[in-house]
């Protein structure tokens, strides 16, 4: 799956996706609006659309038997809450750690912890909530090399 196949939206629609109540926005009932590396990802909170300087979050979904090929957050946290599935994080120097995790779970990634993410079912999808020190969401995410990368 590549970013190309899902739907997305345009920085003005993103915007309008948020209702202002003059100093708490809300993103109601969102539609899943970006695919990237493996994983599709529900319109959520950035800066994009709600203004935010420090914070992003919104919920993704690992598709069943999917991979998120290996990567690297480039000086930004990552908090994961996992509410469905089964995933695994390969992680640091050549991917050589393994974690488990499961829906109830609460992960947290440091910047710079290179780590793919694997959905552990070829049934049942992964899904979570992730939240990002990042108001940009993507701009500071880069590739690591990974075996199940395709070429």
């Amino acid at each position: 799956m590549t970013a190309d196949a899902e739907p997305t939206v345009s920085s003005e629609e993103l915007a309008q996706t948020a209702e202002d109540g003059d100093g708490i926005l809300c993103v109601r009932n969102p539609e899943t609006h970006r695919g990237w590396n493996g994983i599709k990802y529900k319109t959520g909170m950035s800066a994009k659309n709600v203004g935010s300087r420090e914070l992003s979050m919104n919920v993704a979904t690992v598709p069943p038997g999917a991979v998120a090929y290996a990567h690297i957050h480039v000086d930004f946290e990552v908090m994961l809450f996992i509410l469905q599935g089964r995933v695994r994080h390969e992680y640091g120097e050549n991917l050589e750690q393994t974690m488990d995790n499961s829906a109830g779970d609460f992960i947290f990634i440091q910047p710079g912890v290179p780590h793919e993410v694997i959905n552990l079912s070829d049934t049942e999808p992964v899904i979570a909530v992730v939240a990002r020190s990042d108001a940009s969401e993507w701009e500071s995410i880069v590739n690591y090399p990974s075996d199940r990368r395709p070429v």
